[in-house]
């Protein structure tokens, strides 16, 4: 039995009591509400769903103009989604949504305490069509691919609906609420919006805000009444897992100056404070995501994701996720290899594997270098598990691509990398790396461990936070009204900082000095 208290009153629940009509006050059921819900939450403009008016003078008087509401705002629009007795209400819940192009998290979470009632993540189906974004672009503008899209994540979506609820015995018509984040491409293509100008010139998107839609529309499968709201894009390139991060993060409530960085398919960078904002993104994360080496992979037990090789002895040292048997490494274990293959001495400043430094773990393959991570014995697949040359090479253009984008953003602002106060991570990618290792492949810049700060799932937690605290709502505006987009597709300097930063660390490498003296001979 739920108590009658509310206790989360910052939340999307309230209780209201309003006056009982009399001759002397003749306003409508769903004025008198509207009204008082109105003074309760600031908004000026509510629409009482239709579902919740055709019974609405019933309930009131039923329960002597007493009542629980759920409700929603976006846009500076107020909805009525429900009504429920103040005394013994049924449960009210929502979903967080973290749409990943690769994988989908989601969280069930009750709208009345604010606690977490449930967490679980799947593959995004979509992956069928292509793991990229833009394979997936491309689908979308075939007869009928737009469509398939759609409903494949709709679809699979709705089956974890029912697979959360079964456990968490939830009926799903007791979700009223969903919040879902990501970035522009998926955001499109979970709202059946072609995607296709996202990839062309003048790069842009269909829309960037989307407000508040009612589930049914979308043909989300939880009350018939229920919202759900797609976090809002700024460009092509930094989508809504963005704004929800920055949320996360508290940009908007600090003057120090702070970075936020999220690795996926993209590496999106956001830049600023509580006055201002500067973003952009570009492309640096298949290898820093582990997807190009043949044994790299998204991370998960027994993948690899710590290396240190002792630079006196060339002895590695690896550990794997919940320490299972190694089968492949993902791109924060890429990373620390390159760091530890640089400092001990067994790649050069070019990325080269050094063959008389590398010693019986170097092989040729088909005329391509290959160094033995971890040898035939200890892998879980029976097989060595090696990095190519061709897998260094492309994370060199991926770190590369990194420090660039950061470079270039900076620039534009007129600030220096020692001017940041605190340096966020975001995602799967910063819940692993290692701010040592990336700071030695040139990838980040030099500046204090302490500086950097992993946020984890920052989309995701966004999400949770909209969900329980309504002023969140306001937030995401404001950072979205705030953000100055910078297109790097057309950014002239960007190559030219791209060249310098293909090396380790970088060809100045007076920018990295706690680096240079580790350099091994």
């Amino acid at each position: 039995m739920m108590t009658s208290m509310i206790e989360n009153d910052s939340g999307w629940v309230v209780d209201i009591v309003l006056n009982p009509p009399s001759l002397q006050d003749n306003t409508a059921d769903a004025d008198r509400l509207k009204k008082a819900l109105s003074r309760k939450i600031g908004v000026d403009y509510i629409t009482v769903d239709p579902f919740v008016l055709k019974d609405l003078p019933i309930r009131l008087h039923s329960w002597d103009y007493r009542c629980r509401c759920v409700f929603f705002k976006s846009c500076g629009c107020g909805y009525l989604i429900e009504i429920m007795p103040i005394e013994n209400p049924k449960p009210a819940a929502a979903m967080a949504v973290d749409l990943g192009t690769t994988r989908v998290v989601m969280e069930m979470i009750d709208l009345v305490t604010g606690k977490s009632l449930l967490q679980s993540v799947f593959d995004n189906p979509q992956r069928e069509i292509g793991p990229d974004i833009l394979e997936r672009i491309h689908y979308a503008d075939k007869p009928g691919g737009l469509d398939h899209l759609h409903h494949l994540i709709i679809d699979a979506i709705n089956e974890e609906i029912g697979r959360i609820c079964k456990k968490a015995g939830m009926d799903r018509n007791r979700i009223f609420l969903m919040a879902v984040a990501g970035n522009t491409s998926m955001t499109h293509l979970f709202a059946g919006i072609s995607p296709r100008g996202i990839i062309r010139e003048p790069y842009i998107p269909a829309a960037n805000t989307f407000g508040a839609a009612r589930a049914e529309d979308l043909g989300i499968h939880m009350n018939r009444s229920g919202r759900v709201f797609l976090f809002p894009n700024v460009g092509s390139y930094f989508g809504g897992d963005l704004i929800a991060g920055a949320c996360f993060a508290g940009f908007q409530e600090s003057k120090d100056i702070s970075i936020l960085v999220d690795v996926g398919t993209n590496a999106e960078v956001l830049l600023g404070n509580s006055e201002w904002l500067v973003a952009c993104a570009g492309a640096a994360g298949p290898a820093l995501e582990g997807g190009v080496s043949e044994i790299g992979m998204t991370a998960g037990p027994g993948v690899i994701d710590t290396v240190f090789i002792d630079p006196a002895i060339k002895e590695f040292q690896i550990s794997t996720i919940d320490d299972q048997p190694p089968k492949g490494i993902c791109g924060s274990g890429m990373i620390d290899l390159a760091a530890a293959l640089f400092l001990s001495g067994m790649m050069d400043i070019r990325g080269r594997l050094v063959q008389d430094a590398c010693g019986e773990r170097f092989r040729n393959v088909d005329g391509i270098p290959h160094i033995v991570v971890v040898k035939e014995e200890v892998s879980a697949t029976g097989r060595a598990l090696t990095i190519s040359q061709v897998d260094i090479d492309s994370l060199i253009r991926s770190k590369a691509a990194m420090y660039t984008i950061l470079e270039t953003l900076l620039q534009y602002v007129g600030i220096r990398f020692e001017d940041i106060k605190t340096f966020y991570v975001a995602g799967t990618f910063g819940s692993f790396i290692k701010p040592r290792s990336a700071i030695s492949i040139g990838m980040i810049p030099d500046l204090p461990e302490e500086t950097y700060r992993s946020l984890g799932n920052s989309s995701l937690k966004g999400a949770v936070r909209l969900l329980t605290e309504r002023g969140t709502m306001d937030q995401v505006e404001s950072i979205r009204d705030r953000i100055t987009y910078l297109e790097l597709n057309v950014n002239q300097d960007f190559m030219n900082r791209f060249s310098a930063a293909k090396f380790f660390p970088h060809t100045d490498a007076a920018r990295f000095p706690s680096v240079s003296f580790r350099q091994q001979p």
